[in-house]
């Protein structure tokens, strides 16, 4: 299993009038939790694409339980509980406030495809070969 964490500072753009983040804001804290997780395997998503991959979304699932509030410190973690195997990527993500209660969770799917062709891909070896080792 591999997991990291993130952590990000509430600011005022993102909350609503209840003084709550706003809900589709939360797609954006699983990006950011799923780009420095990338990250902390030695690539970027730019590297990525420069090997003539991207990775759109194809499916995305989030359920709320408590809200984050403006100025929380909230930690993302992201974890991915297999190695993949052919096309498909998934990203687990729990956000967790500064008294360490759950917030939120969501699950992001992606797949790997050719730029060039928009067709799927299997996860290119040089990432499989950076992961193997967590699983």
């Amino acid at each position: 299993m591999y997991i990291t964490e993130t952590q990000i500072r509430i600011h005022y753009a993102l909350i609503d009038q209840m003084g709550f983040v706003y809900h589709g804001h939360y797609a954006q804290f699983y990006e950011i939790g799923r780009s420095e997780s990338i990250r902390q395997i030695g690539y970027t998503y730019k590297d990525i694409e420069a090997m003539g991959i991207i990775m759109p979304v194809v499916e995305i699932n989030s359920r709320f339980l408590r809200p984050a509030k403006y100025d929380d410190l909230i930690t993302v973690k992201t974890t991915l509980k297999e190695l993949p195997t052919n096309f498909k990527i998934v990203f687990h993500s729990e956000i967790f406030n500064e008294q360490d209660e759950l917030l939120n969770t969501g699950e992001v799917t992606l797949f790997f495809a050719d730029a060039k062709t928009m067709k799927r891909c299997n996860m290119p070896d040089v990432l499989r070969e950076k992961l193997a080792g967590y699983f």
